[in-house]
């Protein structure tokens, strides 16, 4: 695919780029470089600092709409640019390699009338145009705190070696002359980065994360800021990235950093409020509260912080009094819910609101753990999708302005209710609230793709893999397979694969994305990683397919599920539908969708979707089991 550029000649190092001719010269002499691996050096250079993502790659090099080996083809480029350059990526002179996202130019480029590029939007000194904001402690600032004393000891030695931009820090260069560019130098956007756990008790990161989340999302309600997203945020845990650069990535102008400590005398909590561009504390505060206040500590630091940065919301919103046992309880509960253990999830939920009845964070919480739970096989549908509405319901009713409870209600209204209007405003009233929550978009994209909706379906994912690319890597191809548009999810796929290689969910769609492409052999392999153990694949099921072909594998996967449910544990029926499906065993399929519409199976939700139900979509009794559990009826 042909690349168009910006400029027609640039210069770094040694070396001199003439873009329009096409030519790499080295102190005057041609260096042999052409097609792909020119062109990737032509993007890279016209963003020098920054980060090119591997997807952008991928529409430069190769467009939309072809589908190669990319993974290989751009490694093989790069592999060829590096060689050119004489680079190499365990000790970058020029392009810095970003795990699991893409690349970076981080040499000094200067364009043809010579300007540094990465100062083309003035020098001003660090401060320059800095919202004045008073430090409340000198003390602290002059003697800076562990936690932030390594990214202080960063900005001085930045400042040193400014004129040494080979060091990797040009990067950092851009984007703080892009910052600086800000005429009113106010903050708009801001993140929290995890707390870090200053009582060196490992039993409480639940605690610490906790109260990291909580903090942003005060920060939302109390302020007109754009606060990232805590699962982004979360990435940076334990991270020694400069802080600017963390900035950068989650595109905020400045970060909340600090400690938190609970010990059987109460909280403390430190807090330090960091520009981005400068690296420069501007504000910095601790807070001594009981045990007993720890359920509003996050909710008076993010006014605080609302009130310094002039961005208080224009309603000011009231939280209500919460007890330190239910709070404690609620922020076990996220925990474990964050980390895929929902049984123990609502377990600490349950506590929450036995606690304390009006808490509408644990109703919210008690509600996602139902719906989970009955769509994950874990709890029967029946039972629990009514009491998952009942909760979403009630956290409703207690505060109006949660976004997790209008996102609850609009979960527990789709799989119970299968009303998708109704479903999808609540989950925009949730991202009205907190337009940084990336669960929310995803949660709006698959309902929009199991109501057919397929463009507008993968714009919101595309939106919530922005906000977080971690959570959910599966989730882009899993709608492009939903589309039938299997050349796309397998491209897509696979690229996510590399990166998040253990994802279960990526398995299950290759499974399906290899199959319907007629790629049985990889399905089959892909069945094997899935069921595997320890990092290896199952064995039996190669030794399956190698007898009995993709049927094989299927009647295997099919016996696994039925094995299931002899020991007593809920199987769904849409599932086993699928499989029987997927046999060409019509009267079996039928049979058990029917079962599924009698217990409220939410995997119904999508057969729609699944090509495995293809086969019988004009048969009259699916036709008619579409009509009487609500799902649209188009193809």
């Amino acid at each position: 695919m042909p690349v168009s550029y910006s400029k027609s000649s640039v210069r770094f190092g040694l070396f001199e780029v003439d873009l329009e001719a096409k030519r790499l010269n080295r102190n005057g002499m041609r260096i042999r470089l052409a097609g792909q691996p020119f062109d990737l050096l032509a993007i890279l250079l016209e963003r020098p600092g920054e980060v090119v993502t591997r997807e952008e790659l991928r529409e430069r090099l190769w467009g939309p709409e072809v589908f190669v080996d990319f993974e290989h083809g751009l490694n093989k480029a790069m592999q060829k640019l590096r060689e050119a350059l004489g680079d190499s990526a365990e000790s970058p002179r020029y392009i810095e390699t970003i795990q699991r996202t893409g690349y970076r130019f981080i040499a000094p480029v200067s364009s043809e009338t010579g300007g540094d590029v990465a100062q083309k939007n003035g020098s001003a000194r660090p401060g320059d145009g800095e919202t004045a904001l008073a430090v409340e402690d000198q003390d602290e600032v002059a003697q800076p705190s562990d936690e932030i004393s390594s990214h202080r000891v960063w900005y001085r030695s930045w400042k040193a070696v400014a004129c040494v931009a080979v060091l990797g820090l040009a990067a950092t260069a851009v984007w703080i002359s892009h910052l600086r560019s800000q005429s009113s130098g106010s903050i708009h956007a801001i993140a929290v980065l995890p707390l870090k756990n200053a009582s060196g008790d490992p039993s409480q990161t639940y605690f610490v994360d906790g109260m990291t989340g909580e903090l942003a999302t005060m920060l939302v309600r109390d302020s007109t800021l754009r606060v990232s997203s805590t699962a982004s945020a979360m990435q940076y845990k334990g991270s020694n990235q400069p802080l600017p650069e963390i900035a950068h990535a989650l595109h905020a102008d400045a970060l909340v950093e600090g400690s938190i400590a609970r010990t059987q005398e109460g909280v403390h909590l430190a807090v330090h409020l960091v520009r981005a561009d400068t690296g420069r504390v501007i504000w910095t505060q601790s807070y001594e509260r009981s045990t007993e206040a720890t359920a509003s500590l996050s909710d008076e630091v993010a006014r605080e912080i609302a009130s310094r940065l002039h961005s208080v919301a224009a309603q000011s919103v009231i939280v209500p009094a919460v007890s330190s046992a239910a709070h404690d309880a609620y922020l076990r509960g996220r925990y474990f819910w964050m980390v895929g253990r929902n049984d123990e999830a609502g377990k600490y939920f349950r506590q929450a609101v036995e606690i304390q009845p009006d808490y509408a964070a644990g109703w919210a919480g008690l509600s996602s753990y139902y719906t989970a739970g009955a769509l994950g096989n874990g709890l029967d549908p029946e039972d629990a999708l009514p009491r998952g509405k009942a909760a979403a319901l009630k956290a409703v009713q207690l505060d109006d302005k949660l976004p997790l409870a209008h996102a609850a209600l609009g979960a527990a209204i789709f799989f119970s209710d299968h009303d998708g209007d109704a479903a999808l405003r609540e989950v925009r009233r949730a991202t009205e609230l907190d337009p940084e929550l990336s669960e929310e978009y995803h949660l709006q994209a698959l309902i929009l793709s199991a109501l057919g909706r397929y463009d507008e379906a993968l714009a919101v994912q595309k939106r919530s893999t922005a906000i977080n690319p971690i959570t959910h890597p599966a989730a882009m191809a899993e709608i492009l397979l939903m589309s039938r548009q299997y050349d796309q999810a397998l491209n897509d796929a696979r690229i996510r694969l590399h990166d998040f290689p253990d994802a279960r969910d990526l398995l299950s769609n290759l499974v399906e994305i290899y199959h319907w492409k007629g790629m049985d052999r990889e399905s089959a392999e892909m069945v094997a990683r899935l069921y595997g153990q320890s990092g290896k694949p199952n064995p039996a099921v190669m030794q399956v397919f190698a007898a009995k072909g993709h049927r094989g594998v299927v009647e295997w996967m099919l016996n696994e599920l039925k094995q299931t449910a002899a020991k007593s544990q809920y199987v769904s029926p849409a599932l086993l539908a699928r499989y029987h499906a997927q046999l060409g065993e019509r009267d079996e399929t039928i049979a058990l969708l029917e079962r599924a519409a009698d217990e409220d199976d939410p995997k119904l939700v999508f057969i729609q979707t699944d090509p495995s139900f293809d086969f019988i979509h004009e048969d009259a009794h699916y036709r008619a089991l579409l009509q009487r559990i609500g799902l649209w009826s188009g193809k």
